[in-house]
């Protein structure tokens, strides 16, 4: 009898030990945010150029990010937490605008985090931007643009709302926050990113 009330209690704190572990894989916000993806599960990833943690995280984003099913949209938010960060996300709209963004994207993460080029300086990206073959005259209009100028101020909004004060960091459904931080490891991420998507899925209302 005393064996058989052990193992009960035993398999409660077993129980209660794996939730709470499975917990900390991710939190809810305590202020959820309206989506920009409609009926699409959003997924965002607030990063930096200059983050190296971010950069080591690239590689696994991309192979997730390509077998997303049609349902989910993913979405790289380059965070501005201070004013610093600013150029990192001028760098990215710019690129998005001139359609150049899956081409370069990769190439400014490996200029700043292997080669240690100091594209946050503008006349050294102008140069570097010529010599990777980008027009550097339709860069420069693209990277003064009203259109880049306000998804960069969207960013510093978006980064302010969701309370962004590390990277990177996922946001699933302007409802979960996850990071490799606390999933453990690049792989933990993309696990717990695909279960807060069946978790979102669940939750959003039923279509008639």
């Amino acid at each position: 009898m005393h064996l058989k009330k052990w193992l009960g209690f035993f398999s409660l704190a077993l129980v209660l030990f794996t939730g709470a572990a499975a917990a900390q894989n991710y939190k809810p916000l305590a202020n959820p945010q309206t989506v920009e993806s409609g009926n699409k599960i959003e997924v965002l990833e607030f990063f930096w150029y200059g983050c190296p943690h971010c950069f080591d995280l690239e590689p696994f984003m991309q192979k997730w990010a390509a077998k997303l099913p049609s349902d989910v949209e993913f979405r790289r938010v380059p965070a501005i937490p201070t004013e610093r960060w600013a150029q990192g996300a001028r760098i990215f709209y710019t690129l998005e605008a001139m359609g150049l963004l899956e081409r370069m994207h990769g190439e400014v993460f490996n200029a700043i985090q292997v080669n240690d080029v100091n594209l946050f300086n503008e006349k050294i990206l102008l140069d570097w931007m010529a010599q990777k073959g980008v027009d550097r005259a339709k860069f420069s209009d693209a990277w003064r643009s009203f259109s880049v100028q306000s998804k960069t101020k969207r960013a510093a909004q978006l980064t302010q709302a969701y309370d962004i004060n590390s990277v990177p960091t996922l946001i699933v459904d302007g409802k979960y926050q996850t990071s490799v931080a606390m999933t453990g490891s690049p792989e933990g991420l993309v696990k717990t990113l695909d279960e807060l998507i069946v978790k979102a899925r669940a939750e959003r209302p039923k279509k008639k």
